[in-house]
């Protein structure tokens, strides 16, 4: 394994953007290149991305790899896989991270398969073992209730999803710059059986909540779906966007894709409140890093009203019309 170097992170980039986990990313890999004493790099793949390279340049990046090419404009699972094997095969890095979004998720798995190696999905922190240089990764196990930490020995590169919002963007360096390394598309041997045809934006998606300056999250305690329509009100009028604990998702309440927590999503807005959100582990781990907290609770006494910079103990269906009023 002698012959595996360097941390590599995958600098996600679609429809003319470069994604803000790119930075993250090269925030936990700026600590595990320091520790193993190599390089940083990161991965740009599909089309007219080239121009990125600066912006990964100036966030801690010491090399760039870039694969450009119009056949890489939109995101096919297999094409893409292959792609990034590919690399892998010619430039042998020895730990690799990719964001634990919708894209990384797929992406991530089907590159470790078709390299060999292992990979930890979802995970919420990595950090080098100094006794063998191997990555340790930990994510939640068993619906939240446990941290697992897991390790990949035999295989190279360790491969490792890690959840948005989990670290912090990096540092913008003004006037640093880094090497660019092309590599070539191979249209024959990066094939996929599946074809891109067009991209629909979901209807009603709404603010992206690891955008959200603001988020107003409901929990058990919101009793119907219906009352998320009371607090769509409230985030529409602060400019923010809704979310929810585990509970209302698992009663079907509100879709998944708005679920804070372990085993959802990280978020860290300016401003979260919790309605009816009693505060457990879980929902914690997903929003403690919001700048001020506000609770509103019955239950003056629930974990989450301990922790709010503000808690309003009260029926929300009170106190939510009340805030709506004072907020004309």
């Amino acid at each position: 394994m002698k012959d595996f170097k360097n941390v590599w992170i995958f600098a996600e980039a679609q429809r003319g953007k470069l994604s803000p986990t790119a930075f993250e990313l090269l925030t936990a890999g700026r600590k595990l290149a320091d520790d193993l004493g190599e390089k940083l790099c990161a991965v740009l793949l599909g089309y007219q991305v080239e121009r990125f390279a600066q912006d990964l340049f100036a966030r801690g990046a010491d090399v760039v790899y870039v694969c450009d090419d119009k056949a890489l404009e939109n995101y096919v699972d297999d094409i893409y896989a292959k792609t990034l094997a590919g690399m892998i095969e010619a430039y042998k890095p020895n730990k690799f991270l990719l964001p634990a979004t919708n894209m990384g998720r797929s992406l991530s798995a089907k590159t470790a398969v078709f390299v060999g190696t292992g990979l930890t999905a979802d995970a919420t922190e990595v950090l080098i073992n100094p006794a063998d240089g191997q990555l340790h990764a930990t994510r939640p196990t068993f619906g939240g209730n446990l941290m697992a930490t897991i390790t990949c020995a035999h295989t190279r590169p360790e491969m490792c999803s890690l959840r948005p919002m989990s670290y912090e963007k990096a540092a913008l360096q003004a006037g640093r710059t880094g090497e660019v390394v092309k590599f070539p598309f191979d249209a024959a041997k990066y094939t996929s059986l599946a074809q891109f045809i067009k991209f629909i934006k979901s209807e009603g998606e709404g603010l992206d909540l690891s955008e959200a300056e603001v988020i107003v999250a409901g929990g058990r305690g919101v009793g119907k779906a219906e009352g998320f329509e009371l607090l769509k009100k409230l985030a529409d009028r602060l400019g923010g966007a809704v979310a929810a604990s585990r509970a209302p998702v698992d009663s079907g309440w509100i879709d998944y894709r708005y679920q804070i927590g372990l085993t959802g999503r990280t978020v860290k807005p300016k401003l979260y409140i919790a309605c009816g959100i009693s505060g457990q582990i879980q929902h914690m781990a997903g929003m403690s890093g919001s700048d001020v907290i506000v609770a509103i609770n019955k239950d003056g006494e629930a974990p989450m009203m301990k922790v709010a910079n503000y808690a309003v103990q009260g029926d929300l269906y009170d106190v939510i019309p009340a805030m709506l009023e004072a907020l004309k």
